[in-house]
Protein backbone atom coordinates (compact mmCIF):
# COMPACT_ATOMS: atom_id res chain seq x y z
CA UNK A 1 0.00 0.00 0.00
CA UNK A 2 1.22 3.75 -0.84
CA UNK A 3 2.73 5.15 2.04
CA UNK A 4 1.26 8.48 2.82
CA UNK A 5 2.99 11.19 4.36
CA UNK A 6 -0.08 13.54 6.58
CA UNK A 7 2.17 16.49 6.13
CA UNK A 8 2.06 16.83 2.63
CA UNK A 9 -2.08 16.20 2.65
CA UNK A 10 -1.49 19.02 5.66
CA UNK A 11 -0.14 21.51 2.66
CA UNK A 12 -2.31 20.80 0.36
CA UNK A 13 -5.12 21.53 3.15
CA UNK A 14 -3.61 25.05 3.30
CA UNK A 15 -3.33 25.63 0.01
CA UNK A 16 -7.11 24.73 -0.37
CA UNK A 17 -7.96 27.54 2.50
CA UNK A 18 -5.90 29.86 0.38
CA UNK A 19 -8.80 29.47 -1.93
CA UNK A 20 -12.24 29.74 0.23
CA UNK A 21 -13.07 33.18 -0.96
CA UNK A 22 -12.87 32.24 -5.10
CA UNK A 23 -13.91 29.33 -6.25
CA UNK A 24 -17.39 29.24 -5.57
CA UNK A 25 -19.63 27.43 -6.64
CA UNK A 26 -16.68 24.98 -7.16
CA UNK A 27 -14.98 23.60 -3.87
CA UNK A 28 -11.79 24.53 -2.41
CA UNK A 29 -9.14 22.55 -3.49
CA UNK A 30 -5.51 22.18 -2.90
CA UNK A 31 -2.82 20.07 -4.56
CA UNK A 32 0.93 19.27 -3.95
CA UNK A 33 3.14 17.04 -6.20
CA UNK A 34 5.80 15.07 -4.62
CA UNK A 35 9.28 13.57 -6.17
CA UNK A 36 10.04 10.17 -5.34
CA UNK A 37 12.66 11.54 -3.08
CA UNK A 38 10.40 13.77 -1.12
CA UNK A 39 10.62 16.67 -2.51
CA UNK A 40 8.21 18.75 -3.41
CA UNK A 41 7.75 19.73 -7.16
CA UNK A 42 4.79 21.78 -7.56
CA UNK A 43 1.84 23.06 -5.66
CA UNK A 44 -1.46 24.75 -6.40
CA UNK A 45 -5.33 25.76 -5.39
CA UNK A 46 -8.25 25.61 -7.43
CA UNK A 47 -9.05 29.13 -8.68
CA UNK A 48 -12.12 31.25 -10.03
CA UNK A 49 -15.25 29.10 -11.78
CA UNK A 50 -13.79 28.77 -15.45
CA UNK A 51 -10.33 28.68 -14.33
CA UNK A 52 -7.85 25.73 -13.63
CA UNK A 53 -8.15 23.69 -10.62
CA UNK A 54 -5.47 22.67 -7.99
CA UNK A 55 -4.02 19.76 -10.29
CA UNK A 56 -3.63 21.99 -13.06
CA UNK A 57 -2.19 24.50 -11.04
CA UNK A 58 0.37 22.70 -9.40
CA UNK A 59 1.06 20.80 -12.81
CA UNK A 60 1.85 24.26 -13.95
CA UNK A 61 3.64 25.49 -11.03
CA UNK A 62 5.97 22.46 -11.27
CA UNK A 63 7.09 22.88 -15.09
CA UNK A 64 7.32 26.50 -14.42
CA UNK A 65 10.13 25.64 -11.81
CA UNK A 66 11.45 22.97 -14.49
CA UNK A 67 10.54 19.63 -12.22
CA UNK A 68 9.63 16.66 -14.30
CA UNK A 69 6.75 14.88 -12.62
CA UNK A 70 6.45 11.63 -14.08
CA UNK A 71 6.23 8.84 -11.61
CA UNK A 72 5.50 11.73 -8.68
CA UNK A 73 2.88 11.60 -6.35
CA UNK A 74 0.12 13.74 -6.23
CA UNK A 75 -1.84 14.59 -2.73
CA UNK A 76 -4.96 16.33 -3.42
CA UNK A 77 -7.64 17.31 -0.92
CA UNK A 78 -10.70 16.41 -3.44
CA UNK A 79 -11.12 13.28 -5.88
CA UNK A 80 -9.68 15.00 -9.08
CA UNK A 81 -12.55 15.54 -11.23
CA UNK A 82 -13.47 13.23 -14.51
CA UNK A 83 -15.65 15.68 -16.25
CA UNK A 84 -15.86 18.58 -18.83
CA UNK A 85 -17.56 21.46 -17.29
CA UNK A 86 -16.08 24.71 -17.08
CA UNK A 87 -13.00 22.56 -17.47
CA UNK A 88 -11.24 19.46 -18.51
CA UNK A 89 -11.23 16.39 -16.18
CA UNK A 90 -8.39 16.72 -13.98
CA UNK A 91 -7.81 12.67 -13.17
CA UNK A 92 -7.09 13.28 -17.78
CA UNK A 93 -4.09 15.93 -16.63
CA UNK A 94 -2.75 13.91 -13.74
CA UNK A 95 -2.44 10.74 -15.74
CA UNK A 96 -0.82 12.51 -18.97
CA UNK A 97 1.45 14.04 -16.88
CA UNK A 98 3.23 10.77 -15.31
CA UNK A 99 1.73 10.77 -12.08
CA UNK A 100 2.52 7.41 -10.07
CA UNK A 101 0.22 7.67 -7.56
CA UNK A 102 -2.41 10.07 -5.88
CA UNK A 103 -3.53 10.63 -2.40
CA UNK A 104 -7.20 12.28 -1.93
CA UNK A 105 -8.58 12.99 1.48
CA UNK A 106 -12.27 13.08 0.12
CA UNK A 107 -14.19 11.41 -2.58
CA UNK A 108 -16.30 14.08 -4.85
CA UNK A 109 -19.86 14.08 -4.00
CA UNK A 110 -20.52 15.27 -7.50
CA UNK A 111 -22.50 12.40 -8.97
CA UNK A 112 -20.91 13.65 -11.76
CA UNK A 113 -17.47 12.38 -10.53
CA UNK A 114 -18.36 10.77 -7.28
CA UNK A 115 -15.32 7.99 -7.57
CA UNK A 116 -15.07 7.99 -11.42
CA UNK A 117 -12.02 10.11 -11.00
CA UNK A 118 -10.54 7.43 -9.31
CA UNK A 119 -11.51 4.51 -11.18
CA UNK A 120 -10.18 6.27 -14.46
CA UNK A 121 -6.75 7.01 -12.65
CA UNK A 122 -6.26 3.32 -11.36
CA UNK A 123 -7.59 1.80 -14.56
CA UNK A 124 -4.67 4.03 -15.82
CA UNK A 125 -2.38 2.47 -13.45
CA UNK A 126 -2.13 4.98 -11.21
CA UNK A 127 -2.14 3.58 -7.21
CA UNK A 128 -4.90 5.45 -5.73
CA UNK A 129 -5.49 6.01 -2.09
CA UNK A 130 -8.26 7.55 -0.18
CA UNK A 131 -8.13 8.58 3.36
CA UNK A 132 -10.30 7.20 5.97
CA UNK A 133 -13.70 9.54 6.61
CA UNK A 134 -12.59 9.53 10.23
CA UNK A 135 -9.14 10.80 9.46
CA UNK A 136 -8.58 14.53 10.83
CA UNK A 137 -7.44 15.71 7.78
CA UNK A 138 -10.57 14.22 5.82
CA UNK A 139 -12.67 15.63 8.36
CA UNK A 140 -10.92 19.09 7.77
CA UNK A 141 -11.08 18.92 3.81
CA UNK A 142 -14.67 18.19 3.99
CA UNK A 143 -15.60 20.88 6.54
CA UNK A 144 -13.79 23.30 4.07
CA UNK A 145 -16.19 22.40 1.60
CA UNK A 146 -19.42 21.51 3.74
CA UNK A 147 -21.61 23.80 1.79
CA UNK A 148 -20.68 21.69 -1.93
CA UNK A 149 -21.23 18.41 -0.47
CA UNK A 150 -24.86 19.72 0.75
CA UNK A 151 -25.53 20.99 -2.18
CA UNK A 152 -24.48 17.74 -4.14
CA UNK A 153 -25.97 15.00 -1.85
CA UNK A 154 -28.61 17.30 0.12
CA UNK A 155 -29.51 19.42 -2.63
CA UNK A 156 -29.77 21.99 -0.50
CA UNK A 157 -27.11 24.46 0.51
CA UNK A 158 -25.44 24.88 3.64
CA UNK A 159 -27.36 27.24 5.98
CA UNK A 160 -25.66 29.40 8.73
CA UNK A 161 -27.19 31.91 10.98
CA UNK A 162 -25.66 34.59 11.77
CA UNK A 163 -26.94 36.90 15.07
CA UNK A 164 -25.04 39.37 17.18
CA UNK A 165 -26.77 39.75 20.32
CA UNK A 166 -26.37 40.73 24.00
CA UNK A 167 -25.15 38.12 26.56
CA UNK A 168 -28.85 37.84 27.53
CA UNK A 169 -30.32 37.00 24.00
CA UNK A 170 -31.13 40.40 22.69
CA UNK A 171 -30.51 41.29 19.34
CA UNK A 172 -32.15 45.07 19.04
CA UNK A 173 -34.26 47.20 21.76
CA UNK A 174 -37.38 47.31 21.67
CA UNK A 175 -37.84 50.40 19.13
CA UNK A 176 -35.87 48.12 16.55
CA UNK A 177 -32.19 49.91 17.08
CA UNK A 178 -29.41 47.47 16.90
CA UNK A 179 -26.05 49.34 15.81
CA UNK A 180 -24.18 48.76 17.56
CA UNK A 181 -24.11 45.96 19.43
CA UNK A 182 -21.07 44.54 18.71
CA UNK A 183 -17.84 45.92 18.96
CA UNK A 184 -16.40 46.58 15.16
CA UNK A 185 -13.92 43.47 15.84
CA UNK A 186 -16.88 41.05 15.42
CA UNK A 187 -18.21 43.08 12.48
CA UNK A 188 -15.21 42.64 10.62
CA UNK A 189 -15.26 38.92 11.55
CA UNK A 190 -18.77 38.46 10.48
CA UNK A 191 -18.12 40.29 6.91
CA UNK A 192 -15.25 37.55 6.47
CA UNK A 193 -18.14 34.92 6.76
CA UNK A 194 -20.63 36.64 4.58
CA UNK A 195 -17.37 36.62 2.12
CA UNK A 196 -16.56 33.68 2.06
CA UNK A 197 -20.60 32.54 1.67
CA UNK A 198 -22.46 31.65 -2.07
CA UNK A 199 -25.27 34.22 -1.10
CA UNK A 200 -26.32 36.19 1.97
CA UNK A 201 -30.06 36.07 2.87
CA UNK A 202 -32.57 38.64 4.84
CA UNK A 203 -36.10 39.23 4.53
CA UNK A 204 -37.78 42.33 3.85
CA UNK A 205 -38.72 43.36 7.67
CA UNK A 206 -34.63 43.68 8.10
CA UNK A 207 -34.55 45.47 4.81
CA UNK A 208 -37.55 48.04 5.70
CA UNK A 209 -36.54 48.62 9.57
CA UNK A 210 -32.18 48.64 8.95
CA UNK A 211 -31.83 49.21 5.58
CA UNK A 212 -28.77 47.28 5.22
CA UNK A 213 -26.05 46.84 2.53
CA UNK A 214 -24.82 43.65 3.23
CA UNK A 215 -22.39 43.45 1.40
CA UNK A 216 -18.24 42.54 1.88
CA UNK A 217 -17.03 46.23 2.88
CA UNK A 218 -14.59 45.74 6.02
CA UNK A 219 -11.95 43.47 4.08
CA UNK A 220 -11.03 42.81 0.71
CA UNK A 221 -12.77 40.12 -1.31
CA UNK A 222 -12.62 39.64 -4.90
CA UNK A 223 -16.34 38.66 -5.11
CA UNK A 224 -19.47 40.47 -3.28
CA UNK A 225 -21.90 37.18 -2.37
CA UNK A 226 -25.05 37.40 -4.04
CA UNK A 227 -28.12 39.04 -2.40
CA UNK A 228 -31.38 36.60 -1.56
CA UNK A 229 -34.65 38.60 -0.30
CA UNK A 230 -37.33 36.69 1.20
CA UNK A 231 -40.33 39.20 0.54
CA UNK A 232 -43.79 37.85 0.32
CA UNK A 233 -45.45 41.05 -0.55
CA UNK A 234 -42.88 42.43 -2.82
CA UNK A 235 -42.51 45.00 -0.42
CA UNK A 236 -38.80 45.72 -0.60
CA UNK A 237 -38.54 49.84 -1.57
CA UNK A 238 -37.06 50.05 -5.26
CA UNK A 239 -33.64 52.80 -3.12
CA UNK A 240 -32.82 49.88 -0.72
CA UNK A 241 -28.84 50.12 0.04
CA UNK A 242 -28.82 46.42 -1.07
CA UNK A 243 -28.97 47.39 -4.57
CA UNK A 244 -25.75 49.48 -4.58
CA UNK A 245 -23.77 46.48 -4.42
CA UNK A 246 -22.76 44.71 -7.68
CA UNK A 247 -24.26 41.06 -7.56
CA UNK A 248 -26.91 38.68 -8.42
CA UNK A 249 -30.01 39.64 -6.62
CA UNK A 250 -32.89 36.78 -6.31
CA UNK A 251 -36.00 37.67 -4.55
CA UNK A 252 -38.50 35.39 -3.56
CA UNK A 253 -42.14 36.38 -3.30
CA UNK A 254 -45.50 34.33 -2.30
CA UNK A 255 -48.32 36.96 -4.14
CA UNK A 256 -47.95 38.71 -7.64
CA UNK A 257 -47.51 42.10 -8.01
CA UNK A 258 -46.27 42.53 -11.67
CA UNK A 259 -45.65 46.43 -11.68
CA UNK A 260 -43.57 45.99 -8.28
CA UNK A 261 -41.87 42.81 -10.25
CA UNK A 262 -41.07 44.85 -13.05
CA UNK A 263 -39.98 47.85 -10.78
CA UNK A 264 -37.70 45.32 -9.10
CA UNK A 265 -36.68 43.13 -12.42
CA UNK A 266 -35.46 47.27 -13.27
CA UNK A 267 -33.16 47.53 -10.44
CA UNK A 268 -31.29 44.42 -11.59
CA UNK A 269 -33.60 41.63 -9.37
CA UNK A 270 -34.53 38.68 -10.38
CA UNK A 271 -38.09 37.89 -8.57
CA UNK A 272 -38.73 34.02 -8.00
CA UNK A 273 -42.42 32.75 -6.63
CA UNK A 274 -42.82 30.36 -4.41
CA UNK A 275 -46.11 30.31 -2.06
CA UNK A 276 -46.75 27.67 0.46
CA UNK A 277 -50.03 26.79 1.58
CA UNK A 278 -50.10 29.84 3.95
CA UNK A 279 -49.46 32.62 1.39
CA UNK A 280 -45.32 32.87 2.48
CA UNK A 281 -42.52 31.65 0.47
CA UNK A 282 -42.12 28.37 0.64
CA UNK A 283 -38.95 28.46 2.14
CA UNK A 284 -37.69 24.73 1.78
CA UNK A 285 -38.59 24.84 -1.75
CA UNK A 286 -36.42 28.32 -1.61
CA UNK A 287 -32.99 26.23 -0.33
CA UNK A 288 -34.25 23.47 -3.16
CA UNK A 289 -33.85 26.50 -5.96
CA UNK A 290 -31.03 27.86 -4.30
CA UNK A 291 -28.71 24.58 -4.73
CA UNK A 292 -29.92 24.76 -8.49
CA UNK A 293 -28.55 28.08 -8.59
CA UNK A 294 -25.51 26.09 -7.02
CA UNK A 295 -25.20 28.29 -4.08
CA UNK A 296 -23.34 26.11 -1.48
CA UNK A 297 -23.29 28.31 1.48
CA UNK A 298 -26.09 30.59 2.60
CA UNK A 299 -25.38 32.92 5.07
CA UNK A 300 -28.04 34.37 6.47
CA UNK A 301 -28.73 37.68 8.46
CA UNK A 302 -32.22 38.40 9.36
CA UNK A 303 -34.55 39.34 11.85
CA UNK A 304 -36.51 37.14 14.58
CA UNK A 305 -39.30 36.37 12.59
CA UNK A 306 -37.02 34.64 9.40
CA UNK A 307 -34.42 33.23 11.67
CA UNK A 308 -37.47 31.74 13.74
CA UNK A 309 -39.66 29.76 10.61
CA UNK A 310 -36.35 28.32 9.32
CA UNK A 311 -35.84 27.33 12.47
CA UNK A 312 -39.21 25.84 12.82
CA UNK A 313 -38.80 24.57 9.49
CA UNK A 314 -35.66 22.54 10.12
CA UNK A 315 -33.60 24.29 7.73
CA UNK A 316 -30.77 25.53 9.81
CA UNK A 317 -27.66 24.01 9.84
CA UNK A 318 -25.64 25.73 12.32
CA UNK A 319 -25.53 29.41 13.85
CA UNK A 320 -22.64 31.50 14.13
CA UNK A 321 -23.59 33.89 17.08
CA UNK A 322 -22.01 37.03 18.42
CA UNK A 323 -22.65 37.96 21.91
CA UNK A 324 -21.46 40.96 23.32
CA UNK A 325 -20.77 41.62 26.96
CA UNK A 326 -23.59 43.09 28.04
CA UNK A 327 -27.29 43.17 29.28
CA UNK A 328 -30.20 45.00 27.24
CA UNK A 329 -33.16 43.75 29.23
CA UNK A 330 -36.76 43.87 27.05
CA UNK A 331 -35.81 43.66 23.43
CA UNK A 332 -35.98 41.73 20.32
CA UNK A 333 -34.60 38.30 20.53
CA UNK A 334 -32.71 35.62 18.51
CA UNK A 335 -35.48 33.98 17.03
CA UNK A 336 -39.38 33.56 17.28
CA UNK A 337 -40.84 30.51 17.49
CA UNK A 338 -42.91 28.20 19.73
CA UNK A 339 -44.03 28.00 22.31
CA UNK A 340 -42.92 24.49 22.67
CA UNK A 341 -44.45 21.97 25.04
CA UNK A 342 -41.65 20.20 26.55
CA UNK A 343 -37.53 21.40 26.76
CA UNK A 344 -37.23 17.88 25.05
CA UNK A 345 -38.41 19.80 21.90
CA UNK A 346 -35.75 22.69 21.43
CA UNK A 347 -33.40 22.39 18.74
CA UNK A 348 -30.60 20.39 19.87
CA UNK A 349 -26.59 22.33 19.24
CA UNK A 350 -23.14 20.94 19.84
CA UNK A 351 -20.44 23.64 20.34
CA UNK A 352 -18.17 23.38 17.73
CA UNK A 353 -15.87 26.61 18.51
CA UNK A 354 -15.75 29.36 21.05
CA UNK A 355 -13.52 32.00 20.30
CA UNK A 356 -12.90 35.43 21.95
CA UNK A 357 -13.15 38.10 18.92
CA UNK A 358 -11.92 41.54 20.53
CA UNK A 359 -14.01 42.28 23.33
CA UNK A 360 -17.08 39.75 22.01
CA UNK A 361 -17.28 36.46 22.13
CA UNK A 362 -17.73 34.34 18.93
CA UNK A 363 -19.46 31.28 19.20
CA UNK A 364 -20.25 28.66 16.43
CA UNK A 365 -23.06 25.90 16.79
CA UNK A 366 -23.84 23.16 14.70
CA UNK A 367 -27.52 21.35 14.79
CA UNK A 368 -26.85 18.16 16.06
CA UNK A 369 -27.28 15.61 13.17
CA UNK A 370 -26.91 18.05 10.27
CA UNK A 371 -23.84 17.10 8.57
CA UNK A 372 -24.06 13.81 8.13
CA UNK A 373 -24.81 13.14 4.94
Amino acid sequence: MLEVNPAWLARALALAEQSLLITSPNPRVGCVLVGSQGDLLGQGHTQRAGEAHAEVMALRDAAANGHRVAGATAYVTLEPCSHSGRTGPCCDALIAAGIAQVVVSNIDPNPLVAGQGLARLRAAGVEVQVLPANDPLAIQSRELNLGFFSRMLRKTPWVRLKIAASLDGKTALPNGVSQWITAAAARADGHAWRARACAVLTGVGTVRSDNPRLDVRLLETPRQPALVLVDSALETPLNASLFIACRACTIYASGQNDTKQMALEDRGARVVFLPDSHGKVDLAAMLQDLARREVNELHVEAGEKLNGSLIRAGLVDELLLYLAPKFIGQGLGMAQFGPLADLSQALPLEFKSVQPIGPDLRVLARVVGRDSF
